[in-house]
């Protein structure tokens, strides 16, 4: 969207449009945490087709709408006002847009691919921080979009793998060594909406799930553990409950659209996440380098 100034206007009234929306047509409300994908894309796919021009404008804004905590949220920038989530008729405790953990990763992601570092670049180096301080003690992150904490350290590997940041490092090996810690006993990963819960103490075992489960896998594989075992398990588990067709099976949600209140079931998250994450562990064996060479 180039031509619309949404509501994200009304606190960077400065800044050029030039993201994307979730929806096919929401030019009031793109989202950075699908800009960063798109972007993503288009400078992986530079060699088909000529997208400097919208790269740059997706970065513009992206940059623009960073808050001044360091994170980023998925339409605004410094929708921080919680005492709003008080009163009556906000009862879900949504009705704001703060920074999350895995929008802020998907920025970061965005950034380092295009070849920013920590100390070329104020936007990433401060998102970088705010991701180290939003670590948790047992070593993962919280997910706001998607269910929940696998689905916010996966974000979070990507990103610090992306940005350089050394693989025997203090956070990435916590966070990595919790994903290990938590994969169940038939060799994948699942955790369910109960872990939104307000006095949430840390992770509670729950049926593995396709699209969970790759999401533990890329996040490891993003960590520099493509050999570790706990990997081969989960690559394993999805080759053994591949369907017939080519897909897997997913009852249960893995999505979130407001925590404690409803979630969201994509049908497109068992298809194409599973696949994602066996062809990444094949490329990485065939490579000569442990490490994912892209911000996802």
């Amino acid at each position: 969207m180039l031509d619309v100034k949404g509501d994200w206007a009304e606190q960077r009234p400065d800044v050029r449009p030039g993201g994307w929306a979730f929806q096919y047509a929401n030019p009031h409300y793109p989202d950075l945490d699908d800009t960063a994908v798109v972007v993503m894309a288009m400078h992986r796919a530079q060699g088909s087709g000529s997208f400097e021009d919208t790269i740059d404008r997706g970065r513009e804004w992206l940059v623009g709408l960073q808050s001044r905590n360091g994170g980023w949220a998925a339409f605004d920038a410094d929708n921080v006002h919680f005492f709003l989530n008080n009163i009556p008729f906000a009862d879900h405790g949504a009705l704001l847009d703060p920074p999350t953990e895995d929008v802020t990763a998907r920025c970061i992601s965005m950034l380092a691919q295009l070849g920013e570092t920590p100390n070329t670049s104020r936007a990433l180096a401060t998102g970088l921080d705010y991701l180290r301080r939003t670590q948790l003690p047992d070593g993962s992150w919280y997910g706001r979009w998607g269910m929940n904490y696998i689905y916010g350290t996966w974000s979070a590997l990507c990103a610090l793998n992306a940005a350089g940041i050394d693989h025997q490092s203090s956070e990435i090996r916590k966070a990595a060594d919790w994903l290990i810690a938590i994969q169940n006993a038939d060799g994948g990963w699942g955790e369910d909406g109960t872990s939104y819960k307000l006095d949430y103490r840390g992770y509670e075992p729950a049926p593995s799930t396709a699209s969970q489960t790759a999401w533990a896998l890329l996040g490891l594989m993003a960590a520099g553990d493509a050999d570790h075992p706990a990997v081969g398990r989960g690559i394993e588990h999805l080759s053994r409950t591949q369907a017939r067709d080519g897909r897997w099976e997913e009852a249960r949600f893995t999505a979130t659209g407001f925590p404690r209140v409803f979630y969201l079931r994509y049908h497109g998250y068992r298809k194409f996440f599973p696949l994602w994450a066996l062809a990444r562990y094949r490329n990485l064996k065939r490579s000569n380098s442990p490490s994912v060479p892209f911000g996802m």
